[in-house]
């Protein structure tokens, strides 16, 4: 299997055990899974009983019982995937959480995967790789009236020079630049703290990459960036610590939460 830098290819539906993690012939580089949010009453509850104490109180956190159910549902999927391509038990993977909040596998599975997590509304973006740091991003896109206002305060000069290109109809343009910036900021593992205007993207219709950074995280050219349409009605971004890798977009089939008690 192979794809272009910035792009990604398709790969089959679940079972993710047909993903072992280091089968002869996997692209060396990543694989992105879509899951579907939206679930019943009795699903949420599946989802819920796969998480540890530490989830189940960041879930109970949110005030909204939407942002709550989407993070549980979120968190299972992200058990389930990681149970499949490691060969291991969902309830009994354990985290570190850093200070941004990004997680990563601790215990006897520590170290052999990068794995970051994004959700939007009811759907959610699952990013494994053994190859390197990984960041994943999605959106589901909502107009954005000063959507040039807001790049000009937080992107790169290179950015709004492209995005002020695409004059009035660039909110496309906009949140692809937008997925890509907050992918490679996860990557890194700053969070917040990570000035959007201290390195560069490619904008469309210029294929995914990353323009410039600084020093402390590499050459341009040692990171893959691609742009992802993981579902309809949603834009997504996965960025990758390795050089011209190849990433796999692949989707959870809308029964998968039924899956648990297999």
């Amino acid at each position: 299997m192979t794809g272009p830098p910035g792009s990604a290819f398709p790969v089959s539906d679940w079972p993710v055990s047909n993903w072992p993690v280091r089968e002869p012939g996997w692209p060396g580089g990543a694989i992105v899974w879509h899951a579907g949010l939206r679930l019943d009453a009795a699903r949420r509850a599946a989802c819920l009983a796969l998480l540890d104490r530490d989830e189940t109180l960041r879930a109970d956190r949110f005030l909204q019982a939407r942002d709550r159910d989407r993070f549980i549902a979120s968190h299972a999927a992200l058990r389930l995937l990681l149970a499949g391509a490691l060969e291991a038990e969902a309830r009994t993977l354990s985290f570190s959480v850093s200070a941004f909040g990004r997680p990563s596998l601790a215990g006897a599975q520590a170290g052999r995967l990068d794995v970051n997590l994004s959700h939007s509304g009811e759907h959610a973006l699952v990013a494994l790789s053994p190859t390197g740091r990984i960041g994943v991003d999605i959106e589901v896109p909502r107009p954005i009236p000063d959507a040039l206002r807001i790049a000009r305060a937080h992107f790169h000069p290179r950015e709004v020079a492209a995005l002020e290109a695409h004059g009035s109809d660039g909110e496309a343009a906009f949140y692809a630049c937008w997925t890509s910036k907050e992918a490679f900021v996860k990557a890194v593992g700053a969070g917040l703290s990570r000035p959007l205007n201290g390195f560069a993207v490619a904008v469309p219709p210029a294929p995914a990459a990353l323009l410039e950074v600084d020093d402390a995280d590499g050459p341009a050219s040692a990171w893959t960036l691609a742009t992802l349409a993981p579902a309809p009605g949603t834009v997504g971004a996965v960025a990758l610590a390795i050089p011209r890798a190849a990433i796999a977009l692949a989707a959870l089939s809308p029964d998968w939460a039924d899956r648990i008690g297999i």
